[in-house]
């Protein structure tokens, strides 16, 4: 087992899921996202999905095929328990930073993992993954902390952004199509500063 793995089950272990500062009882910003894009999506992955129920809302709407990555196999096991059984769903434990997709889709999604990427190279792998993994057309839809949010998550430091900055990580292999802000209001009462992305995939291998 890992480091980053062991760390974040860990987490998990140490506190309910809806204990944990990055909760959502329903995860507003994502969905209203994902929910514009044209054309709709017709698989996704959630890469970090950790607990979040977004997975559910988006089989509910009739995504016909959505992956739910994590490094955590202690933070799936909350989404075993409501989604073994949903036709659609799958579940996978692996380090986005290791991780090899055997398939793609029409949408990447990821609230909060990008911003753990302190290293140049590992964001430089992770965009590569990205482009790989998304389907010609299709569209990642990120989260990250905002210029003057957070400095540390989870006792690890972060990396913070604005939609420039992420369009230009992402650059020339993904546009910028949308930017947007959200401020989470954490289970403890604090509140977090997010920047929000729809990038576009190129309609021909970049």
């Amino acid at each position: 087992m890992s480091d980053r793995q062991e760390h974040w089950d860990s987490v998990y272990r140490s506190r309910q899921a809806d204990e944990l500062s990055w909760f959502q009882a329903e995860p507003t910003m994502s969905l209203e996202l994902i929910r514009a894009l044209r054309p709709a999506p017709t698989s996704m992955v959630d890469v970090g999905a950790g607990a979040s129920v977004l997975a559910d809302h988006l089989l509910d709407d009739g995504i016909d095929a959505v992956t739910i990555v994590d490094i955590s196999d202690q933070a799936l096991d909350n989404v075993r328990e409501r989604l073994d059984h949903r036709v659609g769903a799958s579940i996978v434990v692996a380090d986005v930073l290791t991780w090899t997709p055997t398939r793609t889709w029409d949408l990447w999604h990821d609230r909060a993992v990008f911003h753990f990427l302190t290293d140049a190279d590992d964001r430089a792998g992770y965009v590569a993954t990205a482009a790989r993994a998304v389907n010609p057309g299709g569209a990642v839809v990120l989260g990250c902390f905002a210029a003057d949010g957070p400095t540390q998550c989870s006792g690890l430091p972060v990396v913070r952004y604005g939609a420039e900055d992420l369009a230009a990580c992402f650059s020339p292999g993904f546009g910028l199509e949308r930017a947007a802000d959200e401020l989470h209001h954490t289970p403890g009462g604090a509140t977090q500063h997010f920047t929000w992305v729809v990038m576009r995939r190129g309609s021909s291998s970049e």
